[in-house]
């Protein structure tokens, strides 16, 4: 079982940043490949970005590419979203997830383990 904790989230203005964080239970975390995903009101939760269980591997849609950075500190059970340039259709509530012997899927049925969800709203 792994549960998993989400902060960071607020209200920031376009081209601001943020950077959520995603805490995770457990003594066995570099066993899970991680996943941020995003659901904005009315819509479906869709993938943000992804990472392997070592960190070497990652995965960006392309509307963040560039803008958005996925890392995680297994030492501290923990991973990261940074966030520039944010944009108000970034505006969402962001999930992280976790991938028991994953690699970092694109797919939320994929995932074992969700966390609550932060909130973020990028103002224009």
């Amino acid at each position: 079982q792994v549960q998993l904790v989400e902060s960071g989230g607020g209200l920031v203005q376009a081209g601001g940043s943020l950077r959520l964080s995603c805490a995770a239970s457990g003594r066995i975390f570099s066993s899970y490949a991680m996943g941020w995903f995003r659901q904005a009101p009315g819509k479906e939760r869709d993938i943000v970005a992804a990472i392997n269980r070592s960190g070497g591997s990652t995965y960006y849609v392309d509307s963040v590419k560039g803008r958005f950075t996925i890392s995680r500190d297994n030492a501290k059970n923990t991973v990261y979203l940074q966030m520039n340039s944010l944009k108000p259709e970034d505006t969402a509530v962001y999930y992280c997830a976790a991938q028991l012997a994953g690699w970092g899927s694109t797919t939320l049925g994929a995932y074992n383990y969700w966390g609550q969800g932060t909130q973020v709203t990028v103002s224009s």
